[in-house]
Parts: structure tokens; sequence; C-alpha cells
């Protein structure tokens, strides 16, 4: 009895010093109370916003410091190309292949059929519309921080790997990486918090009855991305004989703080450590998550194409093979920059339907109930997208530690200590 009962209390501590369970806990709470009382729960969103806003500082000093520690200690900076150019070639198959599936699930399910219009006017679509015309590369670069971080870094990394005296240098960025990750840590611990105010805003701004007049383009949405993880990026994994759901497991506390949050941006900074714990090396995480986070965006690229046929049904527009195909190549451009502009979903959609001419632009109008909803199933999957991308690259230039990767996913202390090359 005696042995019973301790079993128990030991079991109770370990749920309740869980972070899953209290952002778990957090989301189920936002959730109840943006919907019994929805101006608290719309009065809750600061909670949610500071929060990201307080991990996004995080980010690209991660960033800067994984990448020039990484390159500084490469003895072939030849390898730095060849990783990213595979990198930028394996987000270009899998964010075609996402749009590919977005289209014929949308084209086969017909979400959009018998959907009614009439809640078209009043809309407020400008803003993405003008968005659209004001879009350019040039500023896509100078908007986004990460970016432009992430090829200083690689610069700067190769200005250390010249000097011959670099550790003058990399020492104490060594010492300042060690003592960021700590205070991360210490942030992560109030993601229910943030989880908390993230889905009491929306469920209170939003409610839960707007779900219902789209719900198929929703449920549709949500099981094909649901198909994509656990099929083509299960399948990516298996390739090197790693579980899709191992992993996923060894990720559910990022997973949860995207979800409570809709930010990929929330989880971003501790997706990358957890990634150096499962074995792949420094520079590969380095390179790979801050680029993929901008280019390899499976979730919204699969909503894009999806929405485009969604709406095309609505208006019961026949999309020829050659407008069809006009819709790839256009997405397949305008999608890559969607990480790097506000309101990124619509004004790429916006974009998008005033190239190809043939959807009335005002149907975003429709979307702009469901999309905060969707959100989060988008940022999920592009999530997920970078951690396979990532785990894939690694294992492809032979960068990566099979040893530490299994003692992560089975929740073990990998001990030996070595510094991986690539």
């Amino acid at each position: 009895m005696y042995v019973l009962v301790i079993s128990q209390l030991s079991t109770m501590k370990k749920i309740i010093t869980n972070l899953t369970f209290w952002v778990l806990l957090a989301i189920l709470s936002g959730a109840l109370l943006g919907h019994f009382s929805p101006a608290n729960g719309i009065a809750m969103q600061p909670l949610g916003k500071y929060f990201i806003d307080i991990v996004k500082l995080f980010i690209n000093p991660i960033i800067f410091i994984t990448i020039s520690l990484g390159i500084s200690g490469m003895n072939d900076l030849k390898k730095v190309g060849r990783v990213g150019g595979k990198a930028i070639l394996y987000f270009e198959i899998v964010t075609t292949l996402a749009l590919i599936i977005g289209i014929v699930v949308a084209y086969y399910i017909q979400p959009g059929v018998g959907v009614n219009t009439t809640n078209i006017e009043g809309g407020d679509i400008s803003k993405f519309t003008e968005g659209a015309k004001k879009f350019s590369w040039v500023k896509f670069f100078k908007d986004n921080a990460t970016i432009q971080v992430l090829v200083a870094s690689i610069l700067f990394g190769i200005i250390l790997s010249k000097l011959k005296n670099a550790s003058a240098i990399t020492d104490p960025l060594k010492f300042i990486s060690k003592y960021i990750f700590k205070a991360l840590h210490i942030v992560m611990l109030f993601a229910p918090i943030g989880a908390f105010g993230g889905m009491a805003f929306t469920i209170g701004k939003y409610g839960i009855a707007t779900l219902i007049p789209l719900g198929k383009l929703m449920l549709t949405v949500y099981i094909t991305m649901g198909v994509f993880v656990f099929v083509v990026l299960g399948l990516i994994l298996r390739f090197y004989k790693i579980s899709i759901f191992k992993f996923l497991n060894y990720i559910k506390e990022e997973l949860l703080i995207v979800l409570g949050t809709s930010s990929s941006e929330a989880a971003l900074p501790s997706l990358m450590e957890k990634l150096e714990k499962m074995g792949c090396a420094k520079p590969v995480v380095g390179l790979v998550v801050p680029a993929g986070y901008s280019f390899n965006l499976d979730g919204t690229t699969i909503y894009l194409s999806m929405a485009v046929i969604f709406l095309s049904q609505v208006f019961n527009v026949n999309l020829t093979l050659s407008e069809m195909l006009t819709i790839v190549g256009v997405l397949m451009i305008t999608s890559k920059g969607a990480a790097g502009v506000t309101g990124s979903g619509f004004v790429v959609l916006a974009s998008t339907l005033t190239a190809i001419k043939v959807i009335p632009i005002e149907g975003l109008a429709l979307l702009l109930g469901v999309d905060r909803f969707m959100s989060e199933a988008r940022a999920i999957t592009n999530f997920i997208g970078n951690g396979v991308a990532t785990v894939f690259l690694a294992n492809q230039e032979k960068a990566f530690d099979r040893n530490m990767m299994e003692a992560a996913l089975s929740n073990e202390v990998y001990e030996y200590d070595v510094k991986k090359e690539i």
C-alpha cells in the first residue's frame, strides 16, 4: 500500500512539473474563457503577444552565434555552400509537393461548393490587396531580420575561420551562448501564460460559431496537413529509419506552444536547441532552421493552394489546365515571401488572385473569419516541416549522431559529448 501511494505521488509530481501539462491546461482554459466570456478573452491578447515578443528577442542572437561558431570551426567552407544548396533544393521540392497535394485534395473534396457568398460585402481586404501591390523581393529582404542575420552570421563565420587567433572571439561567444539558452529556458517556463492569452483572444474575438459556415474548408485543410505530416514528412524521416511519431513526441512541448500562440516563432529557438540535442550538427541547425522559417513553409503552401481552389469553387470558376499550372507557378514564387510580410497569408493570396485574374479578389473576405483558426495548423505544419528538413539534411551531410538521437527520443541523457563537423 505504501509503495502504491509513493508511486502515485511520484506520478503526480511528474505531471505537475511537466511543461506539456501546463500548456495543455492553459490552452483549454483560454478556450473556455474566450467562449464563455469573449470580452475577457479578448483582453488576454497582451499575454500571448508579449510572450511571443520576448521569445523573438532570442531568435536572432541564437542564429548569429550558432552559425558563426559552426562555420568558424569548419575546415572546408565549400561545405557551407553545399549544405545551403541542398537546403534550397529540398525546400523547393517539398513545398512544391505540398502545393500539389493541396490543389488535388481541394479539387477532389470541393469544400467551396454551396458556400453562401452574401457575407462578402463589407469585408476589409484593402490592406491585403495594397500589401500585394507593394510586395517586392527587395522589401522582403529589408523587412526580414532573420534572413539578414543569417547572411551576416555566415559572413562573420567565414571571417572568423580565416583568423589565426579566432578563439579570442569564439570563446566569449560560447560563453554568451550558454547563458542565452539558460535565459531562454527561464522564459519558456512562462509558455502556459502565452498559450492561455493567445487561445483566449482567438476564441473570444472570432468565436467558435464562425467556424460553422466554412467548416468543410477547415476540416479539409486540417486533414490535408495531417496527411502531409504523417505520410510525406513521415516517409522522409523513415528514409533514415526515424519514426515521425517519436519525433513529434520529442517536440510536443514546442508544438503545444505553437498551437496556443499561433506562431512558430514562439518555439523556434527551443526547436534549434532540441535538434542539436537530438544529434544534428550545430552548423546544419543554424543554416537550415532560419532559412526554412522563411522558405520552407509547407503548411502555408498547402493553405494557399487550397484557398485558391476553394474560392474558384465558391464563384463557380472552372479553372483550365493552363490556369491551374499558372496557379502552381505563381504560388511557387509568392509563397516563399510569406513569412516576411505582415498579414502574410492574405497578402500572398491577394497577389496570386491578382496574377491569375480569374477569381474575384473580394472572395478574401470570406476567409477572414476562419483564417485565425487555420493559422495554428499552418504554423504547426511549417514548424514540423523545418524540424524534419534539418534532420534529413544533417543525415545527408553525415552530420548526425544516432546515439544522441536514440537517447533524446527515449528521454535519456547522452553523456558522450563530441564536436560534430560537417
